[in-house]
């Protein structure tokens, strides 16, 4: 459907402000979908990108200030998400050899587990906004260019 069936607004002011409305409204739509998607597994898609970032590292932890650098969300409280998939068993927190101060975060087996049950269905995900592969990198570098 087009953003302007969607949205009920036939008319913008220039192709550059429907482009950003457009964009907004997408983003809103995709983590929409999202939500939808991680909600049987028990996690949200903020609490995924962690899993995904700490598989990264796997078997080495990594800092909570280092996956907040990583995050998609950069606004993303990141110890409360720790706090939560701590308390699901799925990452661990150890204390950082050189900073007593500090703890350094772990994936768990279940967080492993859990990322290998979601593996048949990512493109499910992968796929959800129905381009082409010619399409989906033509978007990723108009977008690239966007940020500048």
């Amino acid at each position: 459907m087009k953003l302007e069936e969607e949205i009920k607004q036939p008319r913008f002011s220039s192709p550059h402000q429907k482009a950003l409305i457009n964009l907004i409204f997408t983003s809103n739509w995709v983590m929409s979908r999202q939500q939808d998607f991680f909600k049987p597994f028990g996690i949200t898609s903020q609490q995924f990108n962690i899993l995904r970032i700490l598989k990264g590292c796997y078997p080495k932890g990594i800092s909570g200030t280092e996956i907040k650098s990583r995050m998609l969300d950069k606004n993303s409280d990141v110890s409360r998400l720790l706090d939560r998939l701590a308390g699901k068993g799925l990452v661990e927190r150890k204390v950082c050899p050189v900073d007593k101060r500090a703890s350094d975060i772990f994936i768990t087996t279940d967080g492993l587990a859990l990322l290998e049950k979601l593996q048949p269905h990512r493109q499910e995900l992968d796929n959800l906004l129905k381009l082409s592969s010619e399409e989906a990198s033509l978007l990723s570098d108009l977008l690239d260019r966007a940020r500048g």
